[in-house]
């Protein structure tokens, strides 16, 4: 089953402003997200309704609304700045 994958004005952003390389690495986990929302290598985040996921040093934070299908991309960025 596929998943929709939505993004918030904010994130979209945020992954236009990274380099291109970094465009590529994380548009890719992103769309692995459409078959597989909770791969392995997520985490759900403590005391979040988020799960994150590591793309290299980028973190790819999102919601999943289960009943629609729907994974909502709420940040993308390095590492030492999404938290």
């Amino acid at each position: 089953m596929k998943w929709r994958v939505v993004f918030f004005r904010s994130a979209e952003k945020e992954l236009s402003s990274l380099s291109s390389e970094g465009q590529v690495r994380v548009g890719r986990a992103i769309r692995r997200l459409e078959t597989e929302p909770v791969p392995a290598a997520s985490k759900r985040l403590r005391g979040r309704e988020e799960f994150r996921l590591r793309v290299g040093d980028y973190r790819i934070l999102y919601v999943l609304d289960a009943g629609n299908k729907i994974v909502k991309i709420s940040a993308i960025g390095h590492r030492r700045d999404i938290y």
